[in-house]
């Protein structure tokens, strides 16, 4: 059955934005601490920035700056703004959903303004983005996703037949919890992790998930 609509996580699912958010994270926590980072746990892919700022503050003793670090990093990210790369078949589906009519959006766990940025220098085709600071509870709570869908115009008995694009075990499960259907990116975890988690198909980008949906319009286009 062809979804009703169609979320976008951000990060690992649009783009690769490791590096972006990497030099920021490492230049924010030198400037604070005078010190180098830490390596980037997989465990928190797709976690709010606070909780990886709680993290990297952790692993030296000093919690009570997880705030500082918080913000630094936000005014870095902003300040040696790091083009993301984009990641295959982006285009190809909004181009789709736009011709179609279909409701479509973003919702991150990353800040609004490197969100904003992004979309604006990759000239990418959405006009609905929620980032971090638009929710009470981040991902993995389920709040993210339903703010989209609601901003798109779903009501919560259409949530069943939407479609959530995920790389992180975090964004699968707040899929799950919102009652929509997670759909794996395995750019972060494999086929076995996300499935495990609650992801109903799984694709190494959106370009492949794009071609199946085309599969589907195409059988549904031939039983009329």
């Amino acid at each position: 059955m062809h979804p009703k609509g169609f979320l976008f996580d951000f990060d690992g699912v649009i783009v690769d934005s490791s590096e972006s958010h990497g030099s920021a994270w490492e230049s924010a926590f030198k400037e604070l601490f005078q010190q180098q980072i830490a390596p980037f746990p997989r465990s928190h892919a797709g976690k709010s920035p606070m909780v990886i700022a709680e993290y990297y503050c952790s692993v030296i003793g000093e919690e009570k700056r997880t705030k500082e670090l918080y913000e630094l990093k936000d005014i870095h990210l902003d300040r040696y703004f790091k083009v993301p790369k984009l990641l295959p078949g982006v285009h190809e589906f909004t181009t789709y959903l736009s011709l179609h009519t279909f409701p479509y959006g973003i919702a991150s766990n990353a800040t609004k303004q490197f969100l904003k940025n992004s979309v604006h220098h990759l000239n990418l085709n959405f006009t609905t983005v929620f980032g971090v600071q638009d929710y009470v509870k981040p991902k993995p709570a389920p709040e993210a996703y339903i703010t989209l869908a609601e901003a798109l115009g779903f009501e919560p008995e259409d949530f069943k037949n939407i479609w959530v694009f995920e790389d992180s075990l975090t964004g699968t499960t707040a899929a799950k919890s919102a009652g929509m259907i997670p759909i794996g990116i395995a750019t972060q975890y494999t086929d076995e992790e996300l499935k495990k988690a609650g992801s109903h198909h799984v694709f190494p980008t959106l370009f492949e998930a794009y071609e199946y949906l085309m599969l589907i319009a195409e059988s549904e286009s031939k039983n009329k």
